[in-house]
């Protein structure tokens, strides 16, 4: 194999024309999780939460509040990070 290095940039021109390589403007999307959806986190909610607790009154707390109480509760009840993240979502929109 005389020249590797045109190999690799051949092989790589090919990965990233069928999109299997993402550009740089894709690993950071990457990096960043989904946001949290109001309606998955209702549904989140009753599906974990509302096993040990009745529904407290989101005006209950403010918004940093329910941010500590959630990311306390996602280790308690081993949520999802994504499942956290509806959750809080859910809870402060309905603050």
């Amino acid at each position: 194999m005389k020249h590797p290095n045109k190999l690799t940039a051949l092989f790589f021109i090919i990965f990233v024309a069928a999109g299997t390589v993402p550009s740089p403007a894709g690993w950071a999307q990457q990096n960043t999780p989904p946001a949290g959806d109001y309606i998955r986190g209702v549904k989140a909610w009753g599906d974990n939460c509302s096993r040990c607790h009745n529904m407290r009154d989101p005006k209950e707390f403010r918004d940093d509040q329910w941010k500590s109480i959630v990311t306390h509760m996602r280790v308690r009840a081993g949520l999802t990070g994504q499942d956290a993240r509806d959750i809080l979502v859910f809870l402060q929109t309905s603050n």
